[in-house]
């Protein structure tokens, strides 16, 4: 689990094929807990540290996770965002974030306005689904708040800090990024969903929701 605050953005330094998928080395400034089993989100998917020697750390990308997530366009000299595991009494400064990718986004637009910039971004269908004015998003690891919601994209507002110490100022019209809907936002329209497509059917029958077990998971390994 993790809070969405990034806490070190890292370099990547090797990438090389491994069992199918990749296995790739970051340089960070962050070495108390990237001990080996230990997970880190890295650009906002959760992934299992193999190695780490104090000035980087290793981590293995299953061919899942590189289809569902941004991760297999990484290349050697790109940074990514870094946040270690949310320890039990740790502030919750963000919001709960998992680490499990819901879909890979696109930035539309960047605007300033002062020293604030607004990024208006491309969510796929599943995560706009659950995602509301004000609400939060992550955004390649990143707790953001929605500012505003015009159908499918998202803008949202990022102060100079923000800015200045994570991956944001690397992107341009185009990209990609990884996105995570939120957490609450997504149990809630797991529940309610069959009662809605009750109603759009016409079947008002009673009965609590079916619980579905067919989600899986992206972009997770830990």
């Amino acid at each position: 689990m993790f809070t969405g605050l990034v806490e070190a953005v890292g370099r990547v330094v090797k990438r090389e094929p491994h069992e199918g998928g990749l296995r790739f080395r970051v340089a960070c400034e962050v070495s108390d807990g990237l001990e080996p089993g230990a997970s880190v989100s890295v650009s906002g998917v959760c992934q299992t540290v193999t190695a780490a020697d104090g000035a980087s750390f290793a981590f293995e990308s299953i061919r899942t996770t590189l289809a569902r997530t941004t991760l297999g366009s990484l290349e050697p000299g790109d940074r990514v965002n870094l946040e270690r595991a949310l320890r039990v009494g740790d502030r919750l400064g963000g919001h709960l974030v998992q680490g499990h990718v819901d879909g890979v986004g696109e930035l539309l637009a960047l605007r300033e306005a002062g020293e604030t910039r607004f990024l208006r971004i491309r969510m796929t269908p599943d995560v706009a689904a659950v995602t509301v004015p004000r609400g939060s998003l992550t955004v390649d690891g990143i707790s953001l708040t929605v500012s505003d919601l015009l159908g499918p994209v998202a803008e949202v507002a990022i102060i100079p800090y923000t800015w200045s110490h994570t991956t944001l100022p690397d992107l341009e019209p185009g990209g990609r990024v990884n996105l995570e809907a939120d957490l609450v936002g997504k149990y809630v329209h797991g529940l309610v969903q069959p009662y809605l497509e009750r109603l759009s059917t016409g079947d008002r029958r009673g009965g609590g929701p079916a619980v579905s077990a067919n989600a899986e998971p992206s972009g997770t390994e830990s």
